[in-house]
């Protein structure tokens, strides 16, 4: 998921860096508007962690290994907050670690922070439309928007390889499929702790805020 330097054409780097200047602007603004964003920091430093970590945790699939990368879960407990946390998580990441390239850290952030708003989006709309017992409908659609951001981030990163040439068909190809594994994995574990937190700390969850 993470797209190293030398890769891509600089049009495509340039464009993912714009895009990602635009939506921190936006996003930020956003929750500014909802918020004193100094009430959030703990609440976005845990999860910013989470999901920098998520990709040391690795899922063997022959003939190679793919790993978590939970921007579903950044999205659904931060709202539009989440694209800022993907972005500080993949500029420590690739920093830190080498886990992607610094001048692809745009393209990078393009690919993951868009699923997780979307995911957040999927979310909200889902749980304010189906009324259960508390954790249910939390729970059935956190797991959806964890699978579904994995999805999209697959359909983000195929087409952001492919406007590199046909050379990289095969590689879209081969990262679709090996991430089969990581979709259900994500649903579950997003589910489950969407569904936790909103038993018994559902403040956590930005349900009752405004976009």
């Amino acid at each position: 998921m993470h797209i190293s330097d030398g890769v891509l054409p600089t049009s495509v780097v340039a464009a993912g860096w714009v895009i990602t200047l635009i939506l921190l602007a936006v996003t930020l603004g956003l929750s500014r508007k909802q918020g004193n964003i100094s009430e959030q920091v703990p609440k976005l430093s845990v999860i910013t962690g989470a999901f920098f970590v998520a990709s040391l945790v690795h899922i063997p699939v022959p003939p190679t290994s793919v790993h978590l990368i939970l921007n579903g879960l950044v999205g659904v407990v931060l709202g539009v907050l989440a694209f800022p946390s993907i972005f500080v998580g993949l500029t420590l990441q690739a920093i830190l670690f080498q886990h992607g390239g610094i001048t692809t850290i745009g393209i990078n952030t393009v690919n993951m922070g868009v699923p997780a708003l979307l995911a957040y989006a999927v979310f909200r709309t889902g749980v304010g439309k189906v009324k259960t017992n508390r954790g249910v409908s939390e729970g059935l659609f956190g797991a959806l928007a964890g699978g579904l951001a994995v999805i999209i981030n697959i359909v983000f990163l195929s087409i952001t390889l492919l406007s590199s040439g046909e050379a990289f068909t095969e590689v879209a190809k081969f990262a679709a499929l090996t991430h089969v594994p990581i979709i259900i994995i994500e649903a579950v574990i997003t589910g489950a702790v969407v569904s936790y937190l909103s038993k018994v700390k559902p403040e956590l969850l930005p349900l009752n805020t405004e976009v």
